[in-house]
């Protein structure tokens, strides 16, 4: 198991008080969380940054996880202290990006009601990096408005746009927090590419990746990489994917690196099937 993760770049903590000083001039936060990791990926620095503000979740990367699971975790984030609804969406396609569109449009007449100066709503999006904000922004406008990569850190500065329906956006930089009591919370967050894999190293994360799936999922395992059984012994399914995929190196060495990189790149494209690694 590798030790518990501390990282905390400097850029990390401009970003909380950022979040801090734009605060009072939105009145609707958007939380974007990981489908697949809908613990890990919320950030209690969010939850103690914007305490008392009106929030919907989006699980994103809806596409890659357990449907089943994402139906539990959405009924259950939907009943958070200060969170008006959750609801899952396919950053990729744009599916169902109408729904998130109509509950914003909701939270504005509801603004405007209590209000004697109408506006359009002012919206703030949050999340740990490489979860899909700047995916969502550029569907909610339309266009390519915000950078976006499958690398953490894409975004490094506020960016505040205007949606197509007047609203105003506020996109912040993902936000991490300074350590991980829980070594599982930044597996699961390295896992996902929340956190850059040369801090815990490939092969390392690689092995971690096949241990979880192992135990979770190893039917999965099984067929994506042909396997005859699973073993109780990670290093064992580790040793056989390599060698089902001819991932050898002079003097019959397994080459560790590249099966690590190979397993985290499918389980993030979605290659080894639907999975979602909290469970309900």
């Amino acid at each position: 198991m590798i030790d518990n993760i501390n990282w905390y770049p400097g850029h990390m903590k401009k970003t909380r008080e950022l979040i801090k000083e734009n605060l009072k001039t939105v009145d609707v936060v958007v939380e974007i969380v990981d489908s697949r990791i809908p613990v890990s990926s919320r950030n209690p620095v969010i939850d103690e940054l914007i305490s008392g503000k009106r929030r919907i979740i989006v699980l994103g990367k809806a596409d890659l996880a357990d449907a089943s699971e994402t139906s539990k975790w959405k009924e259950r984030l939907s009943a958070a202290d200060g969170v008006v609804r959750a609801m899952d969406l396919n950053l990729q396609s744009g599916e169902n990006i109408n729904r998130l569109l109509r509950a914003l449009e909701e939270e504005e007449e509801k603004r405007n009601a209590e209000r004697s100066v109408k506006r359009p709503l002012r919206i703030m999006i949050v999340g740990v990096p490489n979860v899909g904000k700047s995916s969502l922004i550029n569907r909610l406008t339309g266009r390519r408005s915000a950078m976006t990569g499958d690398k953490p850190g894409v975004t490094r500065g506020k960016q505040w746009l205007t949606l197509k329906n007047g609203m105003q956006l506020l996109d912040t930089p993902g936000i991490l927090w300074p350590k991980f009591e829980d070594p599982d919370v930044g597996l699961n967050l390295a896992f996902c590419g929340s956190i850059r894999d040369e801090i815990l190293g490939v092969q390392d994360l690689g092995f971690e990746l096949i241990r979880v799936l192992g135990e979770s999922y190893p039917d999965l395992l099984k067929e994506r990489y042909k396997l005859d059984e699973i073993s109780d012994q990670p290093i064992e399914n580790m040793d056989n994917i390599a060698l089902k995929r001819g991932f050898i190196m002079s003097g019959k060495r397994i080459d560790y690196e590249r099966t690590g990189r190979t397993v985290l790149d499918e389980f993030r494209g979605g290659k080894i099937g639907r999975i979602t690694l909290e469970r309900l």
